[in-house]
């Protein structure tokens, strides 16, 4: 028995933030301090606060480090550990209130939260099955297959309202009974982990946190559906995911959680990984069927739909990463556990990654129809600088965006649909007063053009058009009939595109168009962009009385734009500057605008 646990997040954040060396340092301060017999160092994966990384959690204290390097490792073994002392200075400021030290579920990042499919990220290590067995691993399969016929499980899961987290949102249970209806002599099951939206990183979390979950969940599917093989596609950009998954898979196989005969029920299922190559276009589920085949990432068109033709002509049932990580706790805990949270048509709970102009970076996990003014201004800490929010982008390249008008929406899937958007797989990025709505468009754009499959034309040639206009209205050369044929064009590759990515393309553009029409209008009549972002629509000046000619702005510009002698009034070349901002960052008193 050890007296303290140390925990010490290794996800892909605080991995990058040199956590690895500080489990290392923490390893040899323990032994030197001739600790090692009382206290365990443990590497787990994301906490969910990964703007505070690296992070450490000491139990059972529960004492919340943030932002530790390597140099504070003695201090922390020395005092905490061995005498017993909290380092005050490095607790999260929100855990510190006058003489109390709270835990991190009473912060308000967490206190809003109801963590279901991340419920064992940050809390074991990811690369030991015992561990998750000691957390109920693993029994949801055996009630399966010992207490429930495949029929029984299916309708489980339909009576949950658990529905799909990977964008559409479609009914689980139903899916799932598509492919249990199909007699063949062999079907499949297939996670997609090919999280390719920017911002986006909840799926590569639950992997790098939990990826027995997704091996037990894929083995229920599996029981309920009638297949007897899976594989998980996961982009070969999450090392850490691809390395602890290829772990618990070996892990239960030597337990004879996967294979033959598993809980002697006579039921066979194992587990296969597949790296996908990066392309935005395999998320779409056939385009990620025909990769795993060893072919070219292209959807297919469907009808057939994969629960009758999918891998290898065979009935398949896929899901994304967070969908099956729901399951094993809706099998233990009941349909109507499941159901009780979320809205009438939105059951459980979403995991979303929080980006972008936010206080709280990281990953949340919330009841459906939780507000958007929440989770931004309660659990997300608000916007930092003193900045007004403008608009969250859900759903990534696939999505819309939400105004601040809009804040108070409980954030469900019929919700977002309702006002033009989606909740896509769960990247939420947030924009304030200096993000140009207009610049967001082509951004998103700028990705849908560089993954576009090129299949079909629409998509294929389609988006570049729309990129085009889009580029032409940042520039300032578009007229007011460039925005009604971009509009048309918008209607047109949403009906005509083979697959989810070319008809969800537009969709950032008839969104900011919405919200944000005046924006447009500015560009295209006032020739300006309102948030200074366009640089041809931008100009920078000096307001001569503000000058004091101190030389900082002329000596700072790359290009040599500014001139001037000492203490005078200094002035701007505008044929030379290339608007990279550095003047305007380096004087001290002002003196510089930018229109």
């Amino acid at each position: 028995m050890y007296r303290s646990h140390v925990l010490v997040c290794g996800g892909t954040g605080c991995t990058s933030s040199n956590s690895s060396a500080i489990i290392e340092a923490l390893e040899a301060q323990i032994a030197e301090k001739g600790l090692s017999e009382e206290i365990k160092v443990i590497r787990t994966g994301c906490f969910g606060l990964c703007a505070l990384g690296p992070i450490m959690i000491v139990y059972p204290e529960g004492s919340f480090y943030s932002q530790v390097t390597v140099d504070d490792v003695p201090e922390i073994v020395e005092e905490h550990l061995l005498k017993g002392r909290i380092v005050t200075r490095l607790l999260y400021d929100e855990t510190v209130q006058k003489d109390e030290i709270k835990s991190l579920r009473e912060t308000e990042f967490y206190s809003k939260q109801n963590r279901v499919a991340l419920r064992n990220c940050g809390v074991i290590d990811p690369e030991d099955i015992d561990e998750y067995i000691a957390y109920d691993g693993y029994q949801a399969l055996a009630k399966c297959l010992n207490e429930y016929t495949p029929e029984q499980v299916i309708q489980i899961v339909k009576d949950s309202g658990l529905r799909g987290r990977g964008g559409g949102g479609f009914p689980t249970g139903l899916k799932w009974s598509f492919t249990a209806a199909n007699q063949a002599d062999q079907k499949y099951v297939v996670c997609n982990a090919d999280e390719g939206d920017p911002g986006a990183f909840m799926d590569r979390s639950v992997l790098e946190g939990d990826p027995h979950c997704i091996v037990e969940a894929m083995a229920i599917c599996g029981y309920a559906t009638g297949a007897t093989e899976g594989y998980v596609y996961v982009r070969a950009e999450y090392p850490i995911a691809v390395k602890r998954l290829n772990i618990a898979i070996e892990q239960a196989r030597e337990y004879g959680l996967l294979g033959k005969n598993i809980f002697d029920s006579g039921f066979d299922f194992d587990l296969h990984v597949r790296l996908g190559a990066g392309a935005f276009v395999c998320g779409e589920e056939t385009a990620l069927m025909t990769s795993i085949e060893g072919n070219r990432g292209e959807p297919r068109p469907r009808p057939p739909y994969p629960a009758v033709k999918g891998l290898f002509a065979k009935p398949t049932t896929e899901n994304n990463v967070e969908t099956f990580a729901n399951i094993p706790q809706i099998i233990l805990n009941g349909a109507d556990w499941f159901a009780s949270m979320g809205t009438e048509k939105s059951k459980g709970t979403k995991v979303f990654a929080l980006g972008g102009k936010i206080k709280n970076t990281g990953l949340v996990e919330i009841p459906m129809g939780t507000t958007l003014r929440e989770i931004i201004e309660e659990i997300g800490g608000g916007i930092p600088n003193g900045k007004k929010f403008k608009a969250a982008q859900t759903g990534g390249p696939s999505g819309g965006c939400i105004p601040a008008s809009l804040m108070d929406t409980p954030i469900d899937y019929d919700n977002l649909t309702a006002i033009g958007c989606m909740m896509g797989s769960g990247g939420l990025i947030v924009m304030d007063e200096d993000n140009c709505m207009v610049d967001i468009a082509k951004f998103f754009l700028d990705f849908t053009v560089d993954e576009s499959c090129g299949k079909c034309t629409p998509c294929r040639v389609g988006t570049k058009r729309l990129r085009e206009m889009l580029e032409k209205i940042t520039d300032g050369k578009a007229t007011l009939e460039d925005l009604d044929k971009l509009e048309e064009l918008c209607h047109y590759i949403k009906e005509n595109s083979l697959c989810g990515l070319g008809q969800t393309a537009p969709n950032p553009v008839l969104a900011t168009l919405k919200f944000f029409r005046d924006e447009y209008v500015a560009h295209i009549v006032d020739k300006t962009c309102p948030a200074g972002v366009c640089k041809k629509l931008v100009s920078y000046s000096i307001v001569a009385d503000k000058c004091k000619g101190c030389t900082a702005c002329a000596r700072k510009c790359p290009v040599g734009a500014i001139s001037g002698t000492v203490k005078q009034p200094h002035v701007i070349d505008k044929d030379k500057c290339v608007k990279c901002g550095v003047c305007m960052e380096t004087c001290k008193f002002n003196a510089i605008v930018k229109k």
